[in-house]
């Protein structure tokens, strides 16, 4: 029988009885590599630094038009994605989960888990989408670009980290040999790069 100590050091680690157990558990499936080693890869990344130079650029010159609270969560999320996009740390995550619900038992039950970590993730972008919208009444004209463009960005999240089976599917298809999880992710971001270079040049 085990020692009540035992058991919180069992708790501790999700179910695991030492970290290395549970880092030996995720990397059956994710180990840090590059994600995307081909050239569109590389390109969305140089995309998402060039949107966070662009988001530090407009912090530090504050044009009036500016809502800074906007362009400071755009600052912090093109520097996450950025490197979520090499990294692919949506993987890892997935692969802790797994391995979390074979050690504690529950891997049986793992749907209704996984329809309750993404209704909560929906429910979550919605209210930061509603609160945003409330938050910028009054300088919509100067951000609406870059809120849009935030906006094309959660839902390809959303769509790569849920993986909705035939959107999937849709968005990982080819136009003119690029594929459109590409299309997708950049409108975004060139969009939020746009709302940025608009708001520099009026602060001349």
């Amino acid at each position: 029988m085990r020692s009540a100590k035992d058991k919180r050091v069992s708790v501790m680690y999700f179910g695991f009885t030492s970290l290395s157990a549970l880092r030996a558990c995720v990397a059956q499936d994710w180990t840090p590599q590059i994600g995307d080693p081909f050239f569109t890869g590389w390109l969305t990344v140089l995309s998402y630094v060039i949107c966070l130079a662009l988001a530090i650029a407009v912090l530090r010159r504050r044009p009036p038009a500016a809502a800074r609270g906007l362009w400071l969560s755009i600052a912090g999320l093109m520097a996450f994605l950025g490197v979520n996009k090499q990294l692919d740390l949506q993987t890892a995550l997935t692969a802790t989960g797994r391995c979390m619900a074979r050690a504690q038992g529950w891997y049986d039950s793992r749907r209704i888990v996984q329809v309750a970590f993404i209704a909560g993730l929906v429910l979550g972008v919605v209210l930061t989408w509603v609160w945003a919208t409330k938050t910028l009444r009054g300088q919509m004209r100067g951000n609406g670009l870059a809120l849009l463009g935030l906006a094309i960005l959660c839902g390809f999240v959303l769509v790569r980290a849920v993986g909705f089976g035939h959107v999937d599917r849709l968005i990982s298809m080819d136009f003119a040999d690029i594929s459109y999880n590409f299309w997708f992710e950049n409108s975004g971001l060139l969009l939020i790069a746009i709302n940025a270079l608009i708001l520099l040049r009026r602060g001349r």
